[in-house]
């Protein structure tokens, strides 16, 4: 049986392209389901660097969740993203899995309106 999962998405380089550019490469990976809206958000911890685009992403796949964090990752850096000191600073591209068959696994989801709104408009049956 295959596995459901929102993955955030986000970037504040070239966001539109790179956003663009992650849900390609998340084409060849997994079966995309759905695609919430993409919204501008204001950085956060580190104030000044341009607004990022945020959104979310519903993907079937028969990985388990570590390897499909383990694609995630990959897909980053295949994106050119590198491990920074600096957690909230700029990046061309952010793929974080935040629902694992109805499960909220990412805390930030509890924190972070932008990121509510977005898996709640792909998993609207959501019950955290």
């Amino acid at each position: 049986m295959p596995n459901i999962a929102a993955v955030g998405v986000g970037s504040n380089i070239d966001p539109e392209a790179n956003v663009e550019k992650a849900k390609l490469l998340l084409t060849q990976e997994f079966k995309i389901l759905a695609l919430s809206k993409l919204v501008k958000t204001k950085p956060v911890g580190k104030v000044n660097q341009p607004d990022f685009l945020n959104g979310a992403i519903l993907i079937e796949c028969n990985l388990n969740r570590e390897e499909t964090i383990k694609i995630l990752k990959s897909i980053e850096r295949k994106m050119g993203r590198t491990v920074s000191p600096d957690k909230f600073g700029p990046r061309i591209i952010d793929l974080d899995l935040v629902v694992w068959n109805g499960e909220v696994i990412d805390p930030d989801f509890y924190s972070r309106r932008f990121l509510r709104h977005a898996v709640r408009e792909i998993i609207p049956t959501l019950k955290p």
